[in-house]
């Protein structure tokens, strides 16, 4: 059986319906996810203490992984800016020229 990875957003919706419901088991069935998962999420948040439960669930490996993904976009903004300013001043128009 293959097994299913939830995404940060899917887990913290989860956990703030669990806190708005009478149990886990109630919380866990709206979803239908396995009431054992969210009492899992649940300790896993508290036990990082950051408030952050993204980081709590990724290996040191994901959390690379991201952290260069984020490097790339920003190197990628970057480049689409030069490009598109590279196009304004090789334009033909003899505006910048005379600099």
């Amino acid at each position: 059986m293959k097994k299913r990875v939830y995404d940060v957003v899917f887990k913290k919706m989860a956990l703030e319906l669990s806190d708005t419901k009478e149990s886990v088991k109630e919380a866990a069935e709206e979803p239908g996810i396995d009431p054992g998962r969210i009492s899992k999420w649940k300790n896993q948040y508290k036990s990082v203490g950051t408030g952050d439960i993204s980081t709590s669930t990724l290996s040191d490996e994901q959390k690379e992984i991201r952290r260069l993904q984020q490097e790339l976009r920003g190197a990628q903004q970057e480049r689409d800016i030069l490009k598109k300013a590279v196009s304004i001043f090789s334009r033909g128009d003899g505006k910048y020229s005379d600099l």
